[in-house]
């Protein structure tokens, strides 16, 4: 079983939303194993992204500090949890070249173009983007998740593969001028270097159904032509009083504080 699971993105201590992700595939993964599947899971981590630089410009400090620190504490916490270690953790960082890669192969194909430095995933091009979250592009519009204010942008439902470089930011070398990679790009070159042009099982939370897989799926099925992914799973929120638990609501809960208090099988259960 060839699987990919989305991991957290190392810009804080794992909370308790990051373990039910965890710990929920993990259950689903030792059953599998139990009726002697053999499964190649593969768990990222994403070091280079939005949130990162922001962490980072806020504590002073390099994305790759930031990165070192969290993901140090992501893995105390997983094995406390008593997680099972991924076949491979892939970092973002560590694949930018092959991702740039990536990139040309989609504009090379007719589904990517650059302007002003950033590159771009031209939606209209696939047309079946919409088909896990099922939508169609023109009510993304309608409901105001396209960015309709970038004038660098063909069509507002286009996202970011490269991201032209900006003051203060980490950057790298490519055809398109100094810069980074865009989100979803990162996980769609990782999986597929790992497992291959389909994958059996593709898990992430809830969140990530609209626009991360999404995207994932236009990218890596525009390369290859093939299914990206056989079998997608999504977990649900926790919620907290009612409200989902979040950093921007700051009702969330650390695990290194959490097991101060209760032991890892207490609260794998509560979550589980």
């Amino acid at each position: 079983v060839r699987w990919y699971n989305c991991g957290p993105t190392v810009n804080g201590l794992m909370h308790l939303g990051h373990a039910r992700s965890a710990v929920a595939f993990d259950i689903i993964r030792r059953y599998l194993e139990y009726r002697e599947y053999k499964v190649r899971y593969i768990m990222n981590f994403t070091d280079i992204e939005d949130r990162m630089i922001e962490v980072a410009t806020n504590e002073k400090r390099s994305v790759l500090e930031v990165a070192e620190e969290y993901l140090r504490g992501f893995r105390r916490d997983m094995s406390a949890l008593n997680l099972k270690e991924a076949t491979i953790n892939p970092r973002a960082m560590l694949h930018i070249n092959q991702m740039i890669e990536f990139i040309q192969k989609l504009e090379e194909k007719g589904y990517a173009y650059e302007s002003k430095g950033d590159v771009y995933y031209d939606v209209r091009k696939f047309e079946e983007y919409g088909k896990l979250s099922n939508q169609k592009i023109e009510n993304i519009l309608k409901e105001g998740t396209g960015d309709t204010e970038n004038p660098k942008k063909r069509f507002a439902a286009d996202f970011a593969l490269w991201k032209a470089k900006k003051p203060g930011e980490p950057y790298w070398p490519s055809p398109w001028g100094e810069g980074r990679v865009g989100w979803s790009l990162e996980c769609s070159q990782m999986s597929m270097m790992y497992l291959g042009d389909t994958i059996d099982i593709h898990s992430g939370g809830q969140d990530l159904i609209f626009p991360h897989h999404e995207n994932e799926i236009a990218q890596s099925e525009a390369l290859t032509g093939k299914t990206f992914a056989k079998f997608w799973m999504h977990n649900g929120y926790i919620n907290i009083n009612k409200e989902k638990m979040s950093k921007s609501l700051g009702n969330f809960t650390n695990i290194v504080d959490l097991l101060k208090l209760y032991s890892a099988d207490a609260v794998r259960i509560f979550i589980a």
